[in-house]
């Protein structure tokens, strides 16, 4: 049994999704991560995550509500405040940049596996919707604007998988960020040509 002051983080939750994040920020996968896995690597009792966390989803709930703000701050950093289509090239590539250098975040935040009853999940991807559809209203104005940062979205999003997961060489960030702008620069010169 752990001595008390071995124990005492002040605030063991936040402690516990830091030590989850920086375990998949080492090891690019969730395989292997479990509450266990975590509280060793926060110097707790295997028992202390089960005082704050139900079970390992709802670890990665909270995982992945930190993810979507970090994702949503490099996003901002990236522009922070698009006029125009051409400006959405330099958000696109931070997104996949991010998805590439955080793979093991990048995919608890989109795995299946996170609750998506968790209101901090939930606000946290409330928020990124709302950033998205605010940036691409001021940009790209459409009847459909719902529609058209959904498409964006899943433009992004589809690339970042494809760099993710070999399909495309991502060894090289000048490769990445010029695939990213080239790819989202013809797809939105299409959309206007339509």
């Amino acid at each position: 049994m752990q001595s008390r002051s071995a124990y005492h983080h002040g605030d063991l939750p936040a402690t516990l999704v830091r030590t989850a994040i920086e375990l998949l920020d080492e090891n690019g996968s969730e395989a292997d991560l479990s509450l266990r896995a975590v509280a060793r690597s926060a110097g707790v009792s295997t028992g202390a995550p089960y005082r704050h966390f139900a079970d390992r989803n709802a670890l990665l709930s909270a995982v992945a509500a930190v993810g979507y703000r970090d994702l949503a701050a490099a996003l901002e950093a990236a522009h922070p405040s698009p006029r125009d289509p051409s400006d959405l090239g330099e958000i696109a590539v931070a997104y996949v940049q991010f998805a590439i250098t955080r793979p093991g975040l990048f995919r608890v935040m989109f795995g299946g596996v996170c609750d998506a009853d968790s209101p901090e999940r939930v606000d946290a991807i409330e928020a990124i919707n709302a950033y998205l559809l605010d940036i691409v209203t001021r940009t790209m104005p459409s009847d459909t604007p719902e529609t058209v940062a959904t498409g964006a979205w899943a433009l992004v999003h589809g690339l970042a998988f494809l760099f993710l997961d070999g399909k495309l060489d991502s060894s090289s960030s000048e490769f990445v960020s010029s695939t990213v702008r080239s790819v989202v620069t013809a797809t939105l010169r299409a959309r206007t040509e339509a």
